[in-house]
């Protein structure tokens, strides 16, 4: 699986535009996938904030990541624009059986593909080299576009969870 994402953000949009990542709670079929564009491309073209258009993006990533982004150097982004975008993804997550709210669950690439791996089960899975400091997370956790292009698929040692998990010394 290629994981290059970076090609289809939008250049023209500010590196401080707001980001959000909703994460699938498995991979949505192809069928679905494309309902989902659909839905999202719609929802671009009609954003309003107080009346005025966002300048915005969606886009579903490797088939499991809904990403949202609002230029606000355009049109800054009320909480009722914020909460249409929230309604859109509660509708998704209904339609489709998934869940996309679940903070508890993380995302890795292991053995070239997408796992999902509950918060509990980090020791576990550090424990039994499931997952190494090296191994990719998904950082779902970024807020901007330049943390998106930056920090979104990182390996676990340069982020937030490099304090939470002990990975066992490898002795040569």
């Amino acid at each position: 699986m290629n994981l290059q994402f970076q090609d289809q953000i939008p250049l023209e949009f500010n590196d401080s535009s707001k980001v959000w990542i909703y994460q699938s709670s498995r991979l949505f079929l192809m069928s679905e996938a494309l309902d989902i564009e659909t839905k999202l491309e719609q929802f671009v073209s009609e954003w309003k904030s107080h009346g005025d258009t966002v300048k915005g993006y969606a886009n579903l990533f490797f088939g499991q990541f809904i990403v949202f982004m609002a230029d606000e150097t355009a049109t800054g982004v009320s909480g009722c624009s914020t909460d249409s975008s929230v309604r859109l993804v509660k509708e998704i997550e209904q339609k489709f059986n998934v869940q996309l709210f679940d903070r508890q669950t993380l995302a890795f690439f292991i053995k070239d593909k997408i796992q999902l791996l509950p918060l509990s089960q980090l020791g576990y899975a550090a424990e039994n080299e499931f997952i190494k400091a090296e191994s990719l997370y998904f950082n779902n956790t970024v807020l901007t576009k330049i943390e998106l292009l930056k920090n979104w698929i990182i390996p676990i040692k340069d982020s937030w969870l490099s304090k939470r998990i002990s990975f066992p010394v490898i002795s040569l």
